[in-house]
């Protein structure tokens, strides 16, 4: 039986209008443009404004995505949603997203963490694969600033609002997914974390008091771990791809430091020309981060037809996630 070719049909993304600053963030905790930037890269994020949910950022991209493949609500076979910033616990972010756009499919969330957009697209990939559905859309959409301590100067300079959508589907042999990669590891669970909210630690007055309602991680352990577990994931899926290191002309991973950025792209030997980076303008957006970038890598003509694209990110779980793709 001949395999089905499966490859992107068309990109959006939806960024939300308010920018905040480095200098905006001095106004407001102990710290300064000149300390985040030699520590992350990052200038400036997106942040939503009060009432915008994770559903509301996601159709903006959808909708733009759809207008570019062509395709109507109507014809999505399945749209799945990776957040772990999600309207409210139930009904998933997906049925908003589902609803808004006038589509009549299943839709599910997927909860991955950073590495939220890779996992939902290798189950996309897998389902077109089989020949259960045809058109899928897949969204990685995030208000990060819903769960950010805006006093926790550690953390609260990292983060960023938005959302990414691809229309996943059938694809002439030539611009298409080559491979897939994810992997998890819960021994780390609690390095990066938000640790009320859930049936473990449900919401109160006690947990709030505490702060457990915000994010919460191991700065130190996080960055060697993402270092490491990119750059294995990035030779695993060139493996399974039948593609060498060398022959990457774009990496596209998820931005979340630019120190990790540089310290990955150097271990796998890849130049920094060919690294596409927009942390310093969104910061990290958790799984809407490479969806974003490769929209933008995509816009920008970063990327052109029949170069190799891979895609990687690293988030909590632990997770990672890679895609070797044929633009």
């Amino acid at each position: 039986m001949k395999k089905t070719h499966v490859g992107f049909l068309g990109l959006g993304a939806g960024l939300p209008p308010k920018v905040l600053t480095n200098f905006d963030l001095e106004k407001i905790v102990d710290t300064s443009d000149e300390w985040i930037r030699t520590r992350t890269g990052i200038r400036e994020r997106r942040i939503a404004e009060p009432g915008v949910a994770a559903s509301d950022l996601g159709v903006e991209a959808a909708r733009e995505a759809l207008q570019k493949s062509g395709l109507k609500p109507t014809e999505l076979d399945l749209i799945i949603v990776a957040t772990v910033t999600p309207d409210m616990s139930f009904p998933s972010t997906g049925c908003m997203v589902q609803k808004k756009i006038g589509a009549t499919c299943p839709a599910f969330d997927l909860s991955a963490a950073c590495s939220g957009f890779v996992f939902a697209l290798s189950v996309a990939e897998a389902y077109i694969q089989s020949g259960f559905y045809k058109y899928i859309l897949v969204v990685g959409s995030e208000i990060t600033s819903s769960f950010v301590n805006w006093k926790d100067r550690s953390t609260c300079v990292l983060f960023g609002d938005g959302a990414g959508a691809a229309i996943v589907g059938p694809t002439l042999e030539g611009h298409q997914i080559l491979a897939t990669h994810i992997g998890s590891d819960g021994n780390y669970s609690d390095i990066l974390k938000v640790p009320a909210g859930g049936s473990a630690l449900p919401v109160n007055e006690k947990n709030i008091a505490e702060g457990l309602q915000f994010l919460k991680m191991e700065g130190a352990e996080v960055f060697k771990l993402a270092v490491r577990t990119m750059e294995e994931a990035i030779h695993r899926v060139c493996e399974l791809a039948h593609i060498r290191t060398e022959q990457i002309d774009c990496l596209i991973p998820h931005q979340a430091n630019l120190r990790i950025l540089n310290a990955v792209a150097e271990r796998v030997k890849i130049p920094n020309e060919k690294v596409f980076v927009n942390v310093d303008r969104y910061g990290n957006m958790s799984a809407a981060s490479t969806v974003v970038a490769l929209y933008e890598a995509d816009k920008f003509r970063m990327i052109k037809k029949g170069q190799n694209v891979i895609l990687v990110a690293f988030g909590g779980g632990l997770t990672w996630g890679s895609c070797a793709i044929r633009w």
